[in-house]
């Protein structure tokens, strides 16, 4: 990258909670997950839900504007952080400013509703095309947020987020906008998708132990994969801001050839690609942790875990993802993942996984690589780095 791009505000809503401080807190209770077990596919299921708090707060959103009753979830959960992280950025109304928000199904909720509906009687409500199509998720915001920028929807399975990071660092760059609005929302906790993941064989099915998800650990047997639901925006300016809350100094992005419609490679040649790509120049020496994508999977895990030792040698930093605790949100989990990734810069501390034996941690954060990747291999990195050390860099 020529110019690093600042992000001067973020915002989220998930299992893990609404507020920086409440999310810190609860990735601080390392003995304790989101997971509840909910009555989905006729059985018990492992997924991480929002809690009663977060709720509520969809339900405001929802009452704010009478043609948000019909939007879908996602929509909401989307509308609510892109609110927030707008406050936080100190942005304005009526201002211009493109928006790229994410989403690997959409509209799940709704789609399901209404296709249900469609197979009883035959018929579809008025309302079923205008609220599932991908492109409301970006649309409302921009309509909510009175942006004059472009407005995007995508979807790029479990990398979409951090593909709309891609999207906004582009528009920067190029000089067609100086603010780029990005992230992603995910509402998959319904049956039609809890049952597609379950025909995969990679839900995991233990749930009478204290993790039911055990990613990164190496040494499962079975796949431990399970889902969660919720969204996260960030605001980006190019160079670096007075108010940003970390600075992007490296992207990188690559895809591997297909075997499987799920397949990826042992060592994750894609993954190793990207890697390579966002660290450019950088040495090493100065990656102090990764937030790897590492969904709960056997072989997600495993791969991506090569292709890092591949790059990295006996350099190897500190290792980590959010996946055993608040599982997979699909489009969204990137965007949740540079979340974490900006909490312990700001916080100066590493949030460990339970499952990776003798791992030191960093005297200090300064620079984090994101992971993400989706069916398909379409692998996405982002390099992190604490403002004032950028400042020090270019």
């Amino acid at each position: 990258m020529n110019s690093p791009i600042s992000i001067t505000g973020f915002a989220s809503i998930s299992p893990l909670g609404s507020t920086p401080e409440e999310i810190w807190e609860t990735y601080l209770q390392l003995d304790k997950h989101c997971i509840d077990l909910l009555p989905l596919t006729g059985e018990d299921t492992a997924v991480a839900p929002l809690k009663s708090q977060e709720n509520a707060l969809l339900e405001s959103v929802k009452q704010s504007v009478s043609h948000y009753a019909n939007v879908d979830r996602s929509v909401l959960m989307g509308l609510f952080a892109a609110r927030k992280a707008m406050k936080n950025a100190g942005w304005k109304k009526n201002s211009h400013f493109g928006i790229n928000m994410g989403s690997s199904r959409g509209a799940t909720e709704l789609f399901e509703k209404y296709h249900k509906e469609y197979l009883k009687t035959n018929k579809t409500s008025t309302l079923s095309s205008p609220t599932t199509t991908l492109g409301n998720l970006s649309s409302w915001i921009a309509n909510d947020l009175e942006t004059k920028g472009p407005e995007i929807s995508h979807s790029i399975t479990c990398s979409t987020a951090l593909h709309s990071v891609l999207n906004g660092v582009a528009w920067l760059t190029s000089g067609l906008t100086d603010k780029f609005m990005v992230g992603g929302s995910e509402a998959p906790l319904t049956p039609f998708t809890v049952a597609q993941m379950k025909a995969l064989k990679i839900y995991t099915q233990h749930l009478k132990v204290s993790y039911p998800c055990r990613t990164l650990d190496l040494n499962k047997k079975r796949n431990q994969m399970f889902l969660g639901e919720g969204a996260a925006v960030f605001c980006l300016e190019k160079g670096i801001k007075a108010n940003a809350n970390a600075v992007i100094t490296g992207i990188g992005y690559a895809t591997e050839p297909l075997t499987h419609n799920i397949s990826i490679s042992a060592n994750a040649d894609c993954f190793q690609a990207s890697i390579k790509m966002a660290l450019g120049a950088t040495p090493l020496n100065e990656v102090d942790a990764i937030v790897m994508h590492a969904p709960g999977t056997i072989k997600g895990d495993s791969s991506e875990y090569n292709a890092i030792r591949q790059v990295f040698q006996q350099q190897i930093p500190f290792l980590t993802s959010n996946k055993w605790k608040i599982g997979h949100s699909f489009g969204a989990s990137g965007a949740l993942s540079m979340e974490l990734a900006i909490l312990m810069l700001t916080h100066q501390k590493a949030i460990p996984v339970p499952f990776i034996p003798d791992q030191q941690f960093p005297k200090k954060l300064k620079t984090i690589l994101i992971n993400a990747v989706g069916f398909g291999g379409n692998a996405v990195t982002i390099k992190l780095e604490l403002p004032n050390y950028s400042v020090n860099n270019y």
